[in-house]
This record gives structure tokens, sequence and C-alpha cells, in this order.
């Protein structure tokens, strides 16, 4: 009898879990981001912890009298026993407040509120995605160097990532080297395009995926499809959706599908210069000659009239070969002094899509962008709002996933329209995680492991303000020319707001085969105005010897009021003499000594030195000194 009822006891059991698991899967996710908060302050704050723990067991799994079902399936309401059970004692929470974040679905509100009410303070920086353990990637190659090299070592770490760095004979002893754990040399200074060794080295590592990072490989579709077939996931979107918003000729097509607003011009790439000039008498002038293939300002010509228009496309012709081995062109109507506006969007393997706001890169020369900022002074939030869904939009079209950006130009009108989609980590994606919290690399990389983004549109807000300034080795006074030599001496800003990117330091070596950037310097203020004066500090701070830098350009262009006020195109540079008032701003330098100057102070030094020595050696010892007073004193006696 006793048996029967022991087996009709556990039959129960094992109904009740059944019915629990299913009753638990709408909130799996919240469940594990909350068991995960409350098992981070178990060493710290065990009696919280214990408490928590003991309502969770009483009120989810606790069987009623009649011992057939438990008592709450619902998220809601365990979130109202939280509540009722907790409001007392846990501080600094409204609890209407409290009711209703409690109530909400969204995983990350439901940590802030664990966060806030244990007094921990605001997250500053927020998880984002949700991905199982088994799916995290185990190792990761990085095919790049410099900044963004190091940038995706610190994610992988942070993240519990081996890496494998490949770097060429130049980099040698760069910091990102140092700093993976295990390295490949490549080869020479072109290597890292060198898209047979990195597969072969990442076979060989057997890393679960590669890094591109930004430029070189970072938008190559045939590098991508390469990383596909060998079954070696490319941290980015498909070969195939590369490929499509690549061709900005094939890109517009797409977004005139999505009702995107694009700039007038060809739907078809250019036939050659005749077909130019047919194509640019009907839209009028002045237009833009674009390399189908291109970015980065590459190819680009603005053209203001026909007699102009034959050596611009050939020039655009010969750099667009050069840069991308593709010379095909497409044209737009030029819109005179827009401002660039960005949008920074994540999704999901599961067309889950959203926007982090927008950054201003309208601070540019000659298309290359040099100071950038988010939120924009330009945008209300009507209009922020309007164009982030654009933004999103766009994106869904053309079945993305991981980070991106999506570009705008907007006119004197504010109308704004579509330019192009960068498939990769932009160089200012810093900015925008100054503003949100959120660390954009590591999200980027659990995308690619086929992590769910697990909150919507409405929780992403915006705090303060950034600004960000390229630091490069180059010399403003002189057309902007790269700086080639020895940093001898590098001590970067600091305080409060301050952030670099960088892997510069005494002693690096500025070279001639890669770009001159030598950091990201990000500051981050309550407002606008704080964030202009942490930038203006940090730039008096930051000292940099032995290359000519940019720092005198950006002071030049943070005293500008036009700046100040937030009133500023692409043409900004030009139309407020910008380069001519760089010279105020720049250090005055010790004149470097000649080679005569040179010995003579090494002379005097190492004169002096010894002088001195010998009058030490010469002066008697004062335990001699001592035994031969003692010894005349006995001879006296």
């Amino acid at each position: 009898m006793a048996r029967k009822k022991n087996n009709t006891s556990i039959s129960i059991k094992k109904r009740v879990v059944g019915t629990l698991n299913k009753g638990l899967v709408p909130v799996e996710y919240s469940f594990r981001l909350f068991r995960k908060a409350f098992n981070s302050i178990k060493k710290t704050a065990p009696l919280v912890h214990d408490e928590i723990d003991a309502l969770i067991k009483s009120n989810i799994v606790t069987i009623d009298k009649r011992k057939r079902i438990f008592k709450k399936t619902k998220f809601e309401d365990f979130g109202e026993t939280i509540t009722s059970s907790l409001i007392k004692k846990i501080p600094n929470v409204n609890e209407r407040e409290l009711r209703k974040i409690v109530g909400s679905r969204s995983s990350q509100t439901f940590m802030d509120m664990i966060a806030k009410g244990l007094s921990a303070g605001s997250i500053s920086e927020k998880d984002y995605t949700i991905l199982s353990k088994e799916k995290k990637f185990k190792r990761v190659l990085i095919a790049n160097r410099g900044e963004i090299a190091l940038r995706v070592i610190r994610a992988c770490r942070e993240l519990g990532i081996e890496t494998v760095l490949v770097y060429s004979k130049p980099d040698k002893n760069t910091l990102a080297v140092k700093f993976a754990d295990k390295t490949y040399c490549i080869g020479n200074e072109t290597s890292y395009l060198d898209v047979n060794k990195i597969i072969n080295i990442a076979k060989k590592t057997k890393a679960d995926a590669i890094h591109p990072g930004y430029g070189f490989l970072a938008e190559n579709a045939k590098f991508a499809k390469l990383c596909e077939k060998n079954k070696i996931k490319f941290i980015g979107p498909s070969s195939r959706t590369i490929e499509l918003l690549g061709d900005k000729v094939m890109a517009k097509k797409t977004m005139l599908k999505a009702k995107v607003p694009i700039i007038e011009g060809t739907k078809k790439a250019l036939k050659n210069k005749k077909h130019a000039i047919k194509v640019a008498r009907k839209i009028g002038y002045p237009v833009i000659v674009k390399a189908a293939a291109g970015g980065g300002g590459k190819g680009m010509r603005i053209v203001k009239n026909k007699e102009n228009l034959e050596n611009a496309y050939d020039s655009a012709v010969a750099e667009a070969h050069l840069s991308f081995g593709d010379q095909t062109l497409y044209m737009e109507k030029y819109i005179e002094e827009p401002r660039h506006i960005e949008f920074q969007i994540i999704a999901d393997q599961y067309r889950h899509v959203v926007h982090l706001g927008e950054r201003d890169c309208s601070i540019q020369r000659k298309h290359q962008k040099l100071v950038e900022e988010s939120p924009s002074p330009e945008l209300d939030e009507e209009l922020r709002e309007k164009m982030g869904s654009v933004a999103v939009r766009a994106v869904s079209a053309t079945k993305y996933e991981g980070a991106g950006t999506v570009e705008f130009l907007i006119d004197k009108n504010k109308n704004f329209y579509f330019m192009e989609m960068n498939t990769r980590i932009q160089v200012e994606h810093g900015v925008t995680e100054m503003v949100t919290g959120i660390d954009l690399v590591k999200e980027q990389i659990k995308l690619a492991s086929g992590a769910r983004l697990a909150f919507n549109q409405d929780n992403i807000k915006l705090d303060g303000w950034a600004i960000e300034c390229r630091v490069n080795a180059e010399d403003p006074l002189n057309g902007f020319s790269p700086s080639i030599g020895t940093v001898t001496n590098y001590i970067p800003p600091g305080g409060p707001g301050i952030r670099i990117n960088s892997i510069c330091h005494s002693g690096y070596k500025v070279l001639p085969h890669y770009d001159s950037l030598i950091s990201l310097l990000i500051c981050h203020g309550n407002n606008r105005h704080e964030a202009i004066a942490r930038m203006e500090r940090a730039l008096h701070e930051y000292l940099i010897s032995g290359v000519k830098t940019t720092i005198p350009f950006h002071l030049a262009v943070l005293k500008n009021k036009n700046f100040i006020n937030g009133h500023f195109t692409t043409s900004f540079i030009e139309k407020n003499n910008i380069l001519e008032s760089v010279k105020k701003h720049c250090r005055k330098e010790r004149k470097a000594l000649t080679n005569e100057e040179k010995i003579i102070v090494v002379s005097t030094t190492v004169s002096k030195y010894m002088e001195k020595k010998n009058h030490q050696n010469n002066k008697p010892n004062q335990w001699v000194m001592a035994g031969r007073q003692e010894a005349m004193g006995q001879e006296t006696n």
C-alpha cells in the first residue's frame, strides 16, 4: 500500500515538473538573466540571495494542497510576489515603478531593477543579447591590426574566448601581438589581404570564427564566402548580403523597393564617359561620381560642370580600380553642404533589428571623417525616430545580421536620403558605446555565435553626449601629410569621461605602409557643452612627441563658434577657414640641437662626472682618519 502511494507521489511530481517546464518557457530568458544577477551577489550579499532564492522556490515550484498544480506560472504573477515581499526591503525604488518594471517582459529592465534595488547604481555596460554556453565560440582569429585588433582581443578576453592574431613583419612588436593568446606572422606589409594564408591558419588553429575588424577584408564578399565554404564563421553579415550592399547600384535598388528615400541618380552602372555626360545633363549639376564597390571617400569625385566631368571620370575610374579592384562607377545628384548622419544598428539571425541612435560625422576632409559625435545636434526626437525607423526598414530588407551602419545625408530642409550601408564595425563605434553602455564588439561576436536580441527599441536610451577626435600622425599645416617616425614620448590624458582606443606608446613606430591613426580619443559628458569641455581639456593634456599630430586641428575645430553652436555641414572646414587657425594651437617645440651642440653637451656632462668622481676618490676615508687620530693619541701618552 505504501509502495503504491509512493508511486502515485512520484507520478504527481513528474507531472508537476512537466507542467513547470512548459509554464516557464515564456520567461526562460528573463529567468536566466534574473538568476545570473543574483548569483553574482551570492558572496557579497548572502542574505539577500537566500531570500530571493526562497521566494523563487516557494512561489514557482510549490504544489498546492490538492497537489495537482503549482502556484504561479506567469512571470507577471511572480513579479507581483517579488514586489509584495521585497518592496519594503529594497531602498530607493518607488512601488508603482517597481511593479511596472518587474511585470515587464524585458529582461534588461528587470536586471536594471535588481541593480537599482540593491543600490548597485546604474549598469554601465549592458548585456543585450542572450547566448547559451554551448553556442559560444571557443577561439576567434583576428584578421586585422592596430587599434581594432586590440579592441577585439579585449572583447574576446572578457567573453572567455581565446584569440589568434595574424600579423605582418612590420607589426611584430605592437601591443596587439603582445596581448593575443596565439600569434602567427603571415608575411610582409600587404599580407593582411592574403585570404588563403588567413584561412589556412584559421583551420590550423581550429578557430570557430574570424573577426575582420574594419578595413582590409571587413567588407570583402569573396573572403566571407571562403569562410562559409570552410565552415568558419565570418563575424559579420553573410557573403550574399555583403555583395548586395557593397555594390552601391544594387543597394540603391534594394532601398527603392523598401521605400527608403534615395538621392536621384543612376539605377545602373555608368557605361562610359558619354553615358556619364548624358546622365549629368538629365539630373543637373552639381553631381557626384562614386565607385560602386567603394567606401571611405575612395573613387569619389564632385563635378560642378561639364568641363570637369571627363577628367573627374578618368581619375575616379583609376582610383576605384586601385582601391577595390573594380572600376565600376555610378552617379548621383550632389547635395551641397549636407549633414552626414549615420545610424548604428544591430540585428540577430532571427530577423530582429534595432538601432542604437545616430552619429553625426559631418566634420570631414576629402570625405574622410575626423570628428564624430552622438547624438547629433541637428536632430530632434521626431526626426531621430523617423530616420531610425527608416534605418531599421533598410536593414530588414537585406536580411542583415550583426553590427552595421546605415548612412544618410540631410539637406538644409531636413530631408534625408540613404547614402550607403557599411557592413562592419565602424572606426567610430566607441561613440555609440559611450552613450548607450553597450559593448558593440562583444555583442557583434555574440550575435555571430547565434545569440538572440533580448530587448526592443523602447529599451534603448541615450545617456549624455559623446564626441570622438581621430588623432592621426599627420601634419595639418602641410596638407595633412603623414608624419612617419618613432613616438619618443607618449602621455595620454585621463580623468572623468575620457576613453582612448589606441596601441600607441613611447617607442611606437608610425609606419608608412598603413594608415596614420594614433588613437581614437572619446569624451563623454552629461551634455554637449560638458563633452566639448572635456575633449578640449583632454587634447591639451595629450602629449605626443616624435611625430606631428592632428591635435592642433581638433583644438581649432572645438574653439570655432559654429561648431560650439552645432551649426556645421560637411563643408565646415573650408567654410570656417579652420586650417588657417590651426597654427595658433600648435605647441611650441624646442629647437633641435645640432650635432656640434650635442657633442658639447655630452663632453661637458662626462667631464663634470669624472671631476666629481675623482674628487670623491681623493677624499680621505672616515675610518682611516679615525684610526690615525687614535694612533697619534697613543704616541702622545
